[in-house]
């Protein structure tokens, strides 16, 4: 028998958002298996912030359906919120207040209170480093501490999906290299994590890329998928006498048959491997979606 498929937790079909005679999303169709990294990517304006508005349900679609762990959000958009955890780019905290008084507040949103409360609260504040700054306000704290506080709150209620617009944005290297730990954490522990980005880089933590260019789906696919289909390959220089470069579709059990043969001819020699960066492959995304697009008739 052949291995068990997971039902998707994230189902979108024929998703379409028309202002007026202006299409901002244009019959999307993506599915998001339980427990995995979902980069949703696209220039400013391409769709990502309306789409994701429509999967959460704060905003209705024109046309087409969601389900978000088993729940229609067009029919029932308010029952979805309760499955979701949601942090924008602009984290949610309430300025004014300390970060205690924030978790309190969110905990009272989803029924959580007592020893419940204070046993999660408890291992996410340890967990995320925040004990320091429970007392602090949120605008008093630095923006890695803040975007880690605002993700601890985004699960502070447990959510099935939790859903990242633009979370590392305005944050240091070092802050964002931390986050995406946590966020692996976070899918290692079941929980699937759809995000949002415009660090190409940050797609190599994810397991699965959709690109959207003028609200159309134009790449739907595994990072290596997508360096395999849109690049022009993996540059890999081997030194020793005589040195040599290949260019490899892919790193896979047929590019190591090909290599054996020349490592053999050069004792001691070593290879190094150059990555197609993100950001030229969805470049090439894009140029080819538009030559696509003016090829139609």
């Amino acid at each position: 028998m052949g291995a068990e498929v997971s039902e998707p937790i994230i189902s979108v079909r024929n998703l379409t958002k028309r202002f007026g005679a202006f299409t901002a999303v244009d019959r999307l169709a993506i599915d998001v298996s339980p427990g995995t990294i979902f980069a949703f990517l696209g220039a400013n304006g391409s769709g990502k912030s309306t789409t994701i508005r429509m999967l959460i349900g704060l905003l209705r679609p024109t046309e087409g359906s969601i389900e978000v762990d088993g729940v229609d959000v067009i029919r029932h958009p308010r029952r979805v919120r309760d499955r979701i955890g949601y942090m924008g780019q602009r984290v949610s905290l309430y300025q004014g207040l300390s970060l205690r008084e924030n978790v309190e507040f969110y905990a009272g949103l989803h029924g959580l209170a007592g020893s419940e409360l204070e046993g999660r609260w408890g291992a996410l504040r340890e967990r995320f480093g925040l004990a320091e700054a429970e007392a602090e306000r949120p605008e008093n704290l630095a923006a890695g501490i803040r975007q880690r506080a605002g993700l601890a709150l985004a699960t502070l209620h447990r959510p099935r999906v939790l859903f990242l617009d633009e979370p590392t944005a305005g944050v240091d290297v070092h802050s964002r290299n931390l986050f995406w730990e946590l966020i692996r954490e976070e899918a290692d522990a079941g929980r699937t994590v759809f995000v949002t980005t415009h660090f190409l880089e940050e797609v190599d933590y994810c397991d699965w890329a959709s690109f959207i260019d003028e609200g159309t789906l134009i790449a739907n696919a595994t990072p290596e998928v997508l360096r395999r289909r849109h690049s022009g390959g993996f540059r890999v220089h081997v030194d020793g006498e005589p040195a040599c470069e290949l260019i490899a579709p892919a790193i896979d059990d047929a590019f190591f048959t090909t290599l054996d043969p020349l490592l053999a001819a050069r004792p001691g020699a070593r290879v190094r491997i150059d990555t197609p960066p993100m950001t030229d492959v969805f470049r090439r995304v894009v140029v080819e979606s538009a030559q696509a697009r003016r090829a139609q008739p």
